[in-house]
């Protein structure tokens, strides 16, 4: 199959953004630039896992090649651009460090047809396979998506102590403690 391939060399803007309210949001990855805007979706946990993932690689990059990683500076806080056209659901995702250009490579893939053509074309410059996006990223642009990504999904609903699940505002059915009801501890008096 033929493959969408969205490429984007230090857009702009690459974020992770979200629509919708707490408990209903979708999230999204977007790139932005010279007048293209590609928004691709994904669950909240490959946004946390991008994250974490993203500021290991910046860690071990900085600590092997005996730089600073610079500091996040004011995050971008500005909402997704218009217009929101979900590309694909992201199904995959990669990360490498280019030594030679000294820049972050994100990739995000739609779902292939089988688990072997995902590792085939996953990172790699094919003609065949499920629709990419990739992002090379300064480190400073990489600091400060994950900065972002950390911002957003602290907006959201929080966890139980329990369980790490979604906490509502009336608790939720835990499983950590036998199906009862847990209730949520919102707010500073209680």
């Amino acid at each position: 199959m033929s493959r969408q391939f969205f490429f984007f060399d230090q857009p702009r803007r690459f974020i992770v953004g979200t629509v919708g309210q707490p408990g209903e949001r979708v999230f999204y990855l977007q790139a932005v630039d010279d007048g293209r805007v590609v928004s691709v979706a994904l669950e909240k946990s490959q946004v946390l896992v991008l994250a974490e993932r993203l500021e290991q690689l910046l860690h071990e990059v900085a600590s092997r090649s005996g730089f600073e990683l610079p500091e996040a500076v004011a995050p971008d806080t500005r909402p997704l651009d218009s217009p929101i056209d979900e590309e694909f659901r992201v199904a995959a995702m990669g990360l490498a460090y280019d030594t030679d250009s000294g820049l972050v490579i994100i990739e995000a893939q739609a779902p292939a047809e089988s688990a072997e053509e995902a590792e085939a074309s996953l990172l790699e410059d094919t003609e065949d396979g499920p629709d990419a996006l990739r992002v090379r990223l300064a480190k400073q642009a990489a600091v400060d998506f994950v900065e972002r990504a950390r911002r957003v999904i602290a907006a959201g609903r929080p966890p139980c102590p329990l369980c790490n699940e979604p906490l509502d505002s009336g608790g939720h059915v835990c499983p950590r403690s036998n199906g009862y009801r847990r209730q949520a501890r919102l707010g500073s008096g209680d």
